[in-house]
């Protein structure tokens, strides 16, 4: 995604969101994924595809399992609850250690057992609505930079938060597409 009309795009897109219309949209990509888990036996859900080139989705993703996309989901959802919540509080949201967004994100070669791996991500998108819930100001905290599209405030990363989500759904769904029968 290194098109500038691209990130300008997305950069709208998120400024337009409102919280609430942001929020929702996660309760329903949420439910999505948990739909779609419902239906893999463990066996599928850990069998690692390779899926063709889509947006948002770097090579190095490009043959990962079902489950291992809801551990990458869980990872990040935490690293942008995190950011959220330090942004709106007005505390400083650097991390205790360095992140690099092309490895600390990645799953490990064999995902949690499938009802661990579906807890994890349902827990790291539960407890971020929670968490969400009890702040008062999104929009116009301080400034983080998102590896890709530039300063966020606490309201652009809420809305990246179903975004991401949104993107790895459209993997996840041909995962399970390729996925031999």
């Amino acid at each position: 995604m290194s098109s500038p009309l691209i990130k300008a795009v997305v950069r709208t897109k998120l400024l337009l969101t409102g919280r609430a219309s942001a929020t929702n949209g996660i309760i329903k990509i949420r439910d999505q994924y948990l739909g779609l888990a419902s239906k893999l036996s463990i066996q599928e859900g850990t069998t690692a595809v390779s899926i063709p080139p889509m947006i948002g989705v770097d090579p190095e993703m490009q043959h990962w399992s079902f489950f291992q996309i809801l551990e990458h989901n869980a990872i990040v959802n935490r690293m942008i609850a995190h950011t959220v919540e330090k942004l709106a509080r007005r505390e400083d949201p650097t991390p205790e250690r360095p992140i690099n967004h092309k490895t600390d994100v990645l799953p490990h070669e064999v995902a949690l057992s499938g009802s661990e791996q579906i807890e994890a991500f349902r827990e790291s998108v539960d407890d971020y609505l929670s968490m969400i819930e009890t702040l008062p100001h999104l929009r116009g905290t301080a400034e983080t930079p998102h590896p890709v599209f530039g300063l966020f405030d606490a309201h652009k990363w809420h809305c990246m938060f179903g975004f991401h989500l949104g993107l790895h759904l459209k993997q996840a769904e041909k995962v399970i597409s390729l996925l031999p029968r």
